[in-house]
């Protein structure tokens, strides 16, 4: 009897197709230029200010670039200019996320991934009593699907929570058709890019 293990390969698993995924576009996105990055970083906020009810917020949680993740150097000083506190995502021991107050003043400390967060005694906002989250992404699709680094630190912190409005940041490369969905994924309501802001059509 013939072997068919060749002519009929079994389809990639997600975790594969995830994985695939993570390596090629985290090694696209290193290699943008400065000149590409400051575009991106200046889109996202001007796009911000297009958000629904943005006018209105008022707490704003967002996150310091890492390898050659959108920067939100220019977005940060918009929302400072505005007076709306800022938080940064400091990481918990049960590997959740907390958000803590981002002083323009402050001294930041690197936490166990080298990423600065605040000191411990900086106040703590309820990711429910956030307006607005922005999250960094290494891919995205239409349905609001994030494919992030892996860890799921977002997912975790989120789940069952409502109140923020959630954003991705990336690029126009980072989309894709569709990508695959765990039980677990909070889905984004919108994703901003060097080329436009994103509403997405959640399904759960």
């Amino acid at each position: 009897m013939p072997d068919l293990t060749t002519d009929n390969p079994a389809p990639p698993s997600s975790n594969q197709i995830k994985s695939q995924l993570r390596k090629d576009l985290r090694l696209r996105r290193q290699q943008l230029d400065t000149g590409v990055q400051q575009n991106a970083a200046q889109a996202v906020a001007r796009f911000s200010a297009q958000l629904p009810a943005w006018s209105r917020a008022r707490r704003v949680a967002l996150y310091l670039a890492q390898n050659g993740e959108v920067d939100t150097t220019i977005l940060a000083q918009a929302c400072r200019d505005r007076g709306i506190e800022l938080f940064l995502p400091v990481i918990n021991d049960d590997n959740s996320l907390g958000f803590a107050r981002w002083l323009e003043t402050q001294s930041l400390r690197a936490n166990r991934y080298a990423i600065p967060e605040p000191p411990p005694d900086s106040p703590r906002c309820p990711v429910s009593s956030l307006d607005y989250l922005f999250i960094p992404l290494l891919a995205w699709d239409c349905k609001g699907t994030r494919l992030g680094m892996g860890g799921g630190y977002y997912d975790r912190t989120l789940e069952g929570v409502s109140g923020p409005r959630l954003v991705g940041l990336g690029h126009s490369f980072q989309e894709v058709p569709e990508l695959p969905r765990e039980p677990w994924y909070v889905p984004l309501e919108f994703v901003i890019t060097e080329a436009a802001l994103h509403s997405l059509p959640v399904i759960a």
